[in-house]
């Protein structure tokens, strides 16, 4: 099989681990035509040689399986794939490739058919939800005000108790590698479990209760912490709508490791000011970076995030195990994990 890379590598010698998944495997790396990983998991990088420069044609040509997306985009996807007839594979290095692959049906209907994209979903499961934790915690421990009363070297008086995660009911919407990786360590510290998922038909590991999406509504009246997984899709845009919000339960949690677009931002900020929500912390918000203007930027409430909280150190060299994986699989004939469902987008 012909490998491509087509996304710059922090880390070199990891093209080497790729060649070494299997004698069959090939293996082209043109760092001097890829862009400059600027940080360890820089999938887009800077610089670069466009595609359509000679010394790409014949890598293109032979390559049947690309790793990473040429500047992590659509335009990206579609361009790659219009310049590799032999392209039948591609990797994707982010979790949520099903906005991308979305997106590039749209410009180029018909083209992608004979292509399969896997993302490297589950990859960031552990990082997304260590910090979903962090952000319940942060509040239950109140730590916009430590903060401000270590700044102003405020002592209060008397012991004031603070509050715990234990007891307390957590909603997870979307239970995918990331959701699920949440639920097993709210139950650690002690918190009951409901799940939000497509599929609510069966039984889900650390989770008490699964429900679907049109149940969201009541089940926001229910819960002390919301964490929100989703993925960008035409059904999941705006599913955390004003009216949603408005039902939230006093004194609710929100952390948002999936998608900022999911959410009504402007709803959200009202219902952070009003005293509805006890706070936020949020690593993805529907436009990035967050405009200066934006009201989350000021609140004492919220945790802003700036979409970084998946970039690990070990994050480039998990995503190539994960190729390399998949790489066997499709030299065996076996199905290749976390394949894009088109209708579905993840």
């Amino acid at each position: 099989m012909e490998v491509l890379i087509a996304s710059p590598l922090f880390r070199p010698e990891l093209a080497q681990r790729i060649a070494d998944t299997d004698d069959r495997v090939k293996v082209t790396y043109l760092p001097e035509l890829l862009p400059r990983a600027r940080w360890n998991g820089d999938g887009d990088g800077e610089g670069g040689v466009a595609l359509d420069d000679p010394r790409w044609e014949e890598p293109l040509q032979r390559a049947e399986a690309v790793f990473g997306i040429p500047g992590g985009g659509a335009e990206g996807l579609v361009d790659i794939v219009r310049r590799a007839p032999a392209l039948r594979w591609v990797q994707a290095r982010n979790a949520g490739a099903g906005q991308q692959l979305g997106d590039a049906l749209r410009l180029a209907p018909g083209e992608l058919e004979n292509v399969v994209v896997t993302t490297s979903s589950g990859v960031h499961a552990g990082p997304l939800a260590e910090f979903a934790l962090f952000g319940l915690l942060a509040f239950a421990k109140d730590l916009p005000k430590l903060l401000a009363d270590q700044r102003e070297h405020h002592w209060p008086p008397g012991q004031q108790p603070v509050g715990e995660l234990r007891d307390r009911t957590l909603l997870i919407v979307g239970l995918g590698e990331i959701g699920t990786e949440t639920a097993r360590l709210a139950q650690a510290f002690g918190m009951r479990v409901l799940a939000v998922k497509r599929d609510a038909s069966g039984e889900a590991p650390h989770v008490d209760e699964l429900h679907p999406a049109d149940e969201l509504p009541a089940l926001v009246a229910r819960a002390d912490g919301i964490v929100i997984t989703l993925p960008l899709t035409d059904a999941t845009r705006g599913l955390l709508d004003a009216d949603t919000l408005a039902a939230v339960k006093p004194g609710a949690v929100l952390v948002n490791v999936g998608r900022g677009a999911v959410v009504d931002e402007a709803a959200l900020a009202e219902r952070l000011q009003d005293g509805t929500f006890a706070g936020a912390a949020l690593d993805v918000f529907a436009e990035e970076p967050l405009p200066p203007d934006s009201p989350l930027w000021e609140l004492e409430n919220v945790i802003v995030s700036p979409h970084n909280v998946a970039l690990v150190d070990a994050e480039e060299a998990r995503i190539v195990d994960l190729f390399c994986d998949n790489l066997r699989r499709r030299l065996a004939g076996e199905p290749l994990r976390n394949q894009l469902d088109p209708e579905v987008l993840y």
